[in-house]
Parts: C-alpha cells; sequence; structure tokens
C-alpha cells in the first residue's frame, strides 16, 4: 500500500482547510519490507513510558480542542524509514490560521513557552516545553519559503502510534521542508537520503517539482549526491532521466559503505543499520 495522491497545491495555495477534507479517512502508511526476524521490532516501542505520556497529553489536548495537526519530524522520519532516533521533542504542523488556537490548547494541557529558556525565532514555530520534552507546533518553513496549505491535510497518510492514529506528513512535503535546511551546525540531507532509499519509489515526483518551483536546482544537486552514495537505487528513480541528470555509476557494496562513511562515521544511514539499532544522527 502506498499513500494516497490527493489534490495537488501550488506553492501560493493557502486555501483553508474545508470540514469534508478534515474528515476524509487516510489510508495508512504502508511498513517497509523486512525479513520475518524483524519483523518483531517497532519503533515506537524504544519510546520510554513517561515521554510518551508527555507526547500523548500534548495529542490529546489539541484533539479536545478540535486543532487538526500532522506529525513531523523523528516520528514521521520513522514512520517511513521504519528506524528511531532518540529525540527530545514531537514536532506539530498546523494550518498558519491555528497557531494560536494550538498553543493555547498545550498551554492549558501544562505546556510553557521554551522562549523563556532559549529564544527562538517565532515567524514559523512555537516551542512548548514540558518536564524537559518539548512540543513544536510548526506552520511553515523556516526560511519564510512556504507555508503550510490545505494539501498537506489532504496528502496526508496515517500511522498508528500505541493505539494512538496520527495524520502524519506527507513524503514530499517532507522532503520539500528537509531540502532548504544545510546549516554550518546542521543538515537535514541525510534525512532525505534515507526517505529516498526507503521510499523513493512511492514518492510523487511530479507534485515535488510544483512545490520547488524555481528552487529545482537544490533537488538537482541532492540528487546527484544521492546517485553517488546509492547508486543502485538511484537508478532505478525515472526522476534522474525526467531532469536530464546523468545515470549513477555502478559501484560495489563496499564502495557504497565506504562512501556513507566519508559523509559521517556515526550510525546516520539506516539501510545499513540493523532494524533494532537507533540511528545516531
Amino acid at each position: 500500500m502506498t499513500l494516497p495522491r490527493r489534490a495537488q497545491t501550488p506553492p501560493s495555495g493557502l486555501a483553508r482547510l474545508t470540514s469534508a477534507s478534515r474528515k476524509r479517512p487516510k489510508r495508512p502508511v504502508a511498513p517497509l519490507r523486512a525479513p520475518r526476524s524483524q519483523l518483531q521490532f517497532s519503533w515506537a516501542a524504544t519510546i520510554s513510558k513517561p515521554e510518551w505520556n508527555i507526547y500523548l497529553s500534548a495529542i490529546q489536548a489539541l484533539r479536545k480542542d478540535g486543532v487538526p495537526f500532522l506529525l513531523g519530524g523523528g516520528f514521521a522520519l520513522a514512520t517511513y524509514t521504519g528506524c528511531w532516533r532518540d529525540t527530545k521533542d514531537i514536532d506539530f504542523y498546523v494550518m498558519p490560521h491555528d497557531r494560536s488556537a494550538a498553543v493555547k490548547s498545550l498551554t492549558r494541557a501544562g505546556f510553557d513557552d521554551y522562549y523563556s529558556r532559549v529564544p527562538y525565532d517565532r515567524k514559523w514555530i512555537h516551542r512548548n516545553v514540558r518536564s524537559k520534552m518539548i512540543v513544536d507546533v510548526i506552520w511553515a518553513m523556516a526560511n519564510q519559503r512556504a507555508r503550510v496549505d490545505s494539501a498537506w491535510f489532504q496528502r496526508a497518510g496515517s500511522v498508528s502510534i500505541r493505539g494512538e492514529l496520527l495524520d502524519v506528513l506527507p513524503l514530499e512535503e517532507m522532503l520539500w521542508c528537509k531540502l532548504y535546511i544545510m546549516q554550518r551546525d546542521h543538515c537535514d540531507w541525510t534525512d532525505i537520503f534515507n526517505l529516498l532509499h526507503a521510499r523513493g519509489q512511492e514518492l510523487d515526483w511530479s507534485h515535488l517539482l510544483r512545490r520547488l518551483g524555481p528552487d529545482r536546482p537544490l533537488l538537482n544537486a541532492l540528487l546527484t549526491i544521492y546517485g553517488w552514495l546509492c547508486p543502485g537505487q538511484a537508478r532505478e528513480l525515472h526522476i534522474f532521466k525526467r531532469l536530464g541528470l546523468p545515470s549513477p555509476d555502478r559501484a560495489s557494496p563496499r564502495a557504497v559503505r565506504d562512501r556513507v562513511r566519508l559523509l559521517d562515521s556515526r550510525a546516520w544511514f539506516a539501510a545499513h543499520q540493523p532494524r533494532h539499532q537507533k540511528l545516531e544522527v
């Protein structure tokens, strides 16, 4: 089963989420195929009970007040790749007009504004904290390139985490957001490489290209590196030919492993890690 392909909205689309689209049932994100010996592992089981209880209180608070949200961040990455990394936060994406309601809901649930501890840019995110656990409410990209719109919700899949059915950020929008995160101390391209390796053939490339618009050269650069990193998987993606990119050269499994280590010696590439092992980056 793959993610649903629903309404497609250009980057400028900021239509309000209708009640009909809110009620539209979401298809579950299909789990990755794995050897039978690995099917017992569930990444959600690695989250401690105290941490999950705090996350759950935030989920229940938003639901109680009728604030639609999408699961993002490390939780969405684990949903798509099947691998978890330790994180002390959870990301909720909301429509811009729902941000104030979301913050009020979390405040009533006992969360405080993280700004008093560590100042942050409030143009795109509101950081809420309780017992050192952070709940981020996000309504736009940090660079203000785009804001959450109704298509994010209409195209969302779903995932069940400890009995809670949650709408999850669409794969294409997740990749779109991460393309711009390339800072001196933090780069999300390693996340995108994991997403491409796990779900590349499920991507709606036409939708992603429409979202990117004039920023398509960023995708070209990312795919060029991915073709060097994982040439076998990259050759299976028709997007290389569509964008006029050269077909990746063949490489031995050992060469691929060496290239992964060249980018970071820590355990960051999900395809090379045991399913029970957490990612380090």
